[in-house]
């Protein structure tokens, strides 16, 4: 009888096990259970500064309070090091652009715009599009050398260059970023 018990027990343990009941607490190991850590938030992007290959830096004053998504993906991809070493593909009397991946102005994910009221003055920062207003690209930004109104409500502003405007303007075709850090 004892027998017959317990080869009914062990079979009700193995249709439990098997169907994913009840199973033993697994063996611990190491030492007392501690709290997992919580992360560390990163702190809100207010400032990035440009360092060139060929020497010079520009910083940008970030509006994460009217270009939070924006600023958020550019501060990321600049912590991350994306922008490292690459170039600015466009350069014209009014504007300079760079952050393209293949660099050459096609490369880049496209992500939804975030329009916002800042004007396109001289030394506004920007992100590139293209013709779908709805989307803009997701690396690749832009200064405007000049103002430039007629970009106003169309393409997402998210900063301001508010040292090194001349560092800016003696971009050429061609010159890499060295670094950009984010504060």
């Amino acid at each position: 009888m004892k027998r017959r018990s317990f080869l009914h027990l062990s079979a009700v343990g193995a249709i439990v096990a098997a169907c994913g009941g009840a199973q033993a607490p697994a063996a611990r190991t190491g030492g007392p259970a501690t709290a997992a850590p919580s992360p560390t938030p990163t702190p809100q992007a207010t400032k990035a500064t440009i360092e060139l290959v060929k020497g010079g830096s520009f910083t940008i004053t970030l509006r994460p309070d009217k270009a939070p998504q924006t600023v958020g993906r550019f501060a990321g991809k600049a912590r991350s090091g994306f922008y490292d070493n690459l170039t600015f593909h466009r350069v014209e009397d009014w504007v300079v652009q760079g952050g393209d991946p293949l660099g050459t102005g096609t490369g880049g994910s496209q992500v939804a715009s975030e329009y916002n009221d800042l004007p396109f003055k001289t030394g506004a920062a920007g992100i590139a599009r293209r013709d779908d207003p709805s989307q803009m690209n997701d690396s690749q930004f832009f200064i405007v050398k000049r103002d430039s109104d007629f970009l106003n409500t169309k393409y997402a502003n998210f900063g301001q260059v508010t040292a090194g405007m001349d560092v800016v303007s003696g971009i050429k075709i061609g010159d890499r970023i060295k670094s950009i850090h984010i504060e």
